[in-house]
């Protein structure tokens, strides 16, 4: 029988995007199905987060994705632009945010098509794995591509339908709190949430007691 878990996820974390080798080895070894249900970052639904917290919590943070990209031997570059406007300085979150929204709703519109997992993969890469000017050119065509989607169709989509997947995200938070957590990543199986890249061991454990098995 074929297990299924959802995972909730945002393409401002570092975190989020360092799991994603991993969530999708996960589905390509066992017999199972990940729903990848896309959030807004804190910086759009908490803005004063970062200014609230504590001063060395954004150099611990940066430390430690660093460290964590070299033992996983994954790419990892600050992301540019920033799909987040924000003042590092001040850590003030802009009013315009140009980028965050759009590949969000596109993400979520991915979901509809049941292939969220691997769009938001592909644009985490262009993201966080060192492409400068990800937003432009054919970057994002080729990700959607690699995917098995059109970007100009989740464009569309993103735009005409913008309420509606805003509606779709806000109940993806939602159903993560009610899971029990409130960050990002965290796969959710069977109501039982596992927060963190590095839970997802404790989470393939807990879900081969509920009968996980191997590819055949």
């Amino acid at each position: 029988m074929t297990l299924t878990a959802d995972i909730f996820w945002s393409f401002r974390s570092p975190y989020s995007y360092l799991a994603m080798r991993r969530y999708r080895a996960m589905e390509e070894q066992y017999d199972l199905t990940l729903n990848l249900r896309p959030v807004y970052p804190l910086a759009v639904r908490e803005p004063t987060f970062f200014e609230r917290n504590h001063p060395g919590w954004l150099r611990y943070t940066l430390t430690d994705v660093f460290r964590l990209s070299q033992y996983l031997e994954i790419p990892f570059f600050p992301p540019n632009p920033d799909p987040i406007v924000q003042d590092m300085a001040t850590r003030t979150i802009a009013a315009e945010q140009p980028y965050i929204y759009r590949i969000t709703r596109m993400g979520q519109a991915a979901a509809r098509m049941g292939k969220s997992l691997a769009f938001c993969d592909e644009v985490s890469q262009l993201i966080w794995g060192g492409t400068a000017g990800w937003h432009e050119g054919d970057h994002l065509k080729h990700a959607a591509e690699r995917a098995g989607l059109d970007l100009a169709e989740l464009d569309a989509i993103a735009v005409a339908e913008a309420e509606a997947l805003d509606a779709e995200l806000a109940a993806n938070q939602q159903a993560l709190e009610m899971a029990g957590h409130w960050g990002v990543p965290t796969l959710v199986f069977q109501g039982e949430p596992f927060f963190g890249q590095d839970r997802i061991g404790l989470a393939i454990w807990r879900m081969e007691q509920a009968g996980l098995k191997e590819r055949g």
